[in-house]
């Protein structure tokens, strides 16, 4: 680790805010109910998640890898399986995100909408 340079740093960074993303959408997933992704016309929320939960787990093992084994944040990043859970997660957010939120959970925070409207 100590012989990475700026250019090896940047890149870290990179790969370090695509593992955030990658969670994020699958954070986000989480809170959108089943029936939520087939009224939208996307695929089901169990696909949804294989693909979020793999996304994450390879973004966070890329993310990991520079300081916990040395290897340089470069060539990690133009291999094909960070760019792949980069484009999944990139794909929910763009999306999926925005066709299923008229469907997710209220947190009850200033929400005060009965059936007919606000109250």
């Amino acid at each position: 680790m100590s012989g990475f340079n700026v250019l090896d740093y940047f890149f870290w960074l990179l790969l370090i805010i695509a593992f955030v993303m990658e969670a994020w959408a699958l954070i986000d997933s989480l809170s959108v109910p089943e029936g939520a992704y087939s009224a939208a016309g996307k695929w089901r929320k169990k696909m949804w998640m294989i693909v979020l939960i793999v996304a994450t787990v390879v973004g966070g093992a890329h993310a990991i890898a520079p300081g916990a084994l040395g290897i340089s944040p470069i060539g990690l990043l133009i291999g094909i399986l960070p760019v792949a859970a980069f484009i999944a997660a990139a794909i929910y957010l763009a999306d999926v995100r925005p066709a299923v939120a008229p469907y997710k959970k209220k947190n009850g925070r200033g929400d005060r909408s009965g059936p007919y409207g606000p109250w």
